[in-house]
């Protein structure tokens, strides 16, 4: 494949994530669209989001551990005023996890 046919492939599979994202965020509640912007913004910034939404952790304080890890990744850009919407985002997130797998 040419350099040029690389590119083009690549600038597709962005958009098509950039497409993905944009329609999840429109399923979200109305109350947990800002949230979720935080949580892309900075999660977003050393992996890829589906990283941490397809780790399978949907335990409160797994998240919190993990949360604070990343946060201190140097250059993560993660602040201490961004942790309780990356927090509420997620546990929102486990819950709708929970709920469509049946569980409590």
């Amino acid at each position: 494949m040419s350099g040029r046919a690389l590119m083009i492939s690549a600038l597709l599979a962005g958009c098509a994530a950039a497409n993905a994202q944009q329609r999840f965020e429109r399923t979200l509640p109305a109350e947990m669209k800002a949230d979720y912007r935080v949580f892309s913004i900075r999660c977003s910034k050393c992996h890829s989001l589906a990283r941490p939404l397809n780790s399978g952790i949907t335990d409160e304080r797994a998240w919190e551990r993990y949360v604070s890890r990343m946060r201190l990744q140097p250059g993560s850009g993660i602040t201490a005023r961004d942790v309780p919407p990356i927090m509420r985002f997620l546990s929102y997130y486990s819950r709708q996890t929970l709920a469509v797998q049946g569980r409590p």
